[in-house]
């Protein structure tokens, strides 16, 4: 027994002032998110809006327009854009939508008729014939209240965000001027490096999210359009939207689609359906790739974890920013050189770390004594004009290892 106790071993953890001060930082600073999640999706929001607009501000700027001025050039053309998409499509979609609800018994039992025809599906068309809406509406009111009070806060957010983005453009040389103040110098260019990626990762998703859907949705109307399918508008506008959804939006784009075509007979729904299968595959293998770019470099898990603490966390709203987030997220691990405990340092990094030291050199040399906001400025064009650089040559390399690939001779 003596032996025994000993032996014992007693761990004793003794947590320093600091280490509680960081634990209750940190509790504090998950409470604080938890409980102003809404006005940070809006921060979000708007810097995501900042990020895609930014390229068409610099593009007025570069030819001689004041930034003021191009600033609200770009939101007036965008506002311009989506009244002028609001007037042709909204009218036409709403009047389709209603005849497309009044031709919902004919579709529904064109389809009961279908998965009548084999032992395996008739009983999945007796259940189709036997859903009666009256009471479906009435068990769903609570649902549906709820839906309207989250796309009239999710609106709300979007009008707030597009203001704040827009003041956050028209003050952009202040709001960096304070974030540099707040950073030590030695930090600058690696700063101006983390901004210029963010604009890059936001920027591109932004508007390769747009591009996407809209090629969605116009494959959509002219695929249904040559089927003689009618309400072809409103189908595809709703496909359209749709596809922003990462891998449940494919459901949510050909089941419409295939469902109104299925009144045409089995015929022309086998059409659309192999041919929206064909463009989906086409969009994930070919126009994803290259429309995003580098802009999102996620390996699929990655995305798929991301997806699911993005709806966890904020639904629909979250699930939309997950992705950008996630993509921001590995920028920041990898420009900050977090070293993780399986990596080992690559001489790619060491080649970075000393390009960084000479632009630093550079940096302090031609930012000495000068207020934050214009040495920002000069970080911000040093760092530019390296990634210019570096993706000169990333491509020049890509261009060779093409070539060799080739003609291996």
């Amino acid at each position: 027994m003596n032996a025994a106790s000993d032996n014992t071993r007693v761990v004793r953890f003794e947590l320093s002032l600091k280490s509680v001060f960081v634990i209750l930082g940190l509790l504090a600073g998950i409470w604080l998110v938890a409980h102003a999640l809404p006005v940070l999706l809006v921060l979000v929001g708007a810097l995501m809006l900042v990020g895609a607009l930014h390229p068409f501000v610099a593009w007025l700027e570069r030819r001689k327009v004041r930034r003021g001025f191009a600033v609200f050039l770009v939101f007036a053309a965008g506002a311009g854009l989506a009244a002028l998409i609001f007037t042709l499509t909204v009218p036409t979609v709403i009047a389709q939508a209603k005849s497309l609800a009044a031709h919902e018994p004919r579709i529904r039992e064109t389809v009961a008729g279908y998965l009548e025809q084999s032992h395996y599906t008739a009983a999945m068309a007796a259940d189709l014939r036997a859903i009666r809406y009256t009471e479906l509406l009435k068990a769903s009111q609570s649902f549906l209240l709820t839906l309207s009070e989250r796309a009239l806060e999710i609106a709300a957010g979007g009008v707030a965000a597009v203001f704040l983005a827009f003041y956050m453009m028209l003050d952009r040389d202040r709001l960096r001027g304070a974030l540099f103040a707040v950073v030590p110098r030695s930090h600058h260019i690696r700063l101006s490096r983390i901004l210029l990626n963010l604009g890059t990762i936001v920027g591109g998703y932004i508007r390769g999210q747009a591009l996407t859907c809209l090629l969605m949705g116009g494959f959509i109307f002219f695929l249904l359009l040559a089927c003689g399918v009618p309400n072809a508008l409103a189908i595809a506008v709703f496909g359209g939207v749709m596809d922003l959804l990462p891998y449940i939006g494919i459901f949510l784009t050909m089941g419409p689609a295939v469902l109104a075509a299925a009144e045409q007979g089995p015929v022309v729904a086998g059409v659309v359906f192999a041919l929206m299968m064909a463009y989906e595959e086409l969009e994930s293998r070919v126009l994803v790739p290259l429309v995003y770019g580098r802009a999102l470099r996620l390996p699929s898990s990655v995305v798929l974890f991301a997806l699911i603490v993005g709806t966890a966390l904020a639904g629909l709203v979250g699930a939309l920013l997950a992705l950008p987030l996630a993509a921001a997220l590995l920028m920041l691990v990898e420009e900050l050189r977090v070293e993780l405990p399986g990596e080992a340092v690559q001489p790619e990094d060491v080649a970075q770390e000393r390009a960084d030291l000479r632009g630093e050199a550079e940096y302090e040399r031609r930012a000495e004594n000068m207020p934050a906001d214009q040495a920002a400025a000069i970080a911000v064009e040093i760092a530019g004009a390296r990634k210019r650089t570096e993706g000169e040559a990333a491509k020049s390399l890509a261009d060779a290892e093409e070539k060799t690939a080739v003609d291996p001779g």
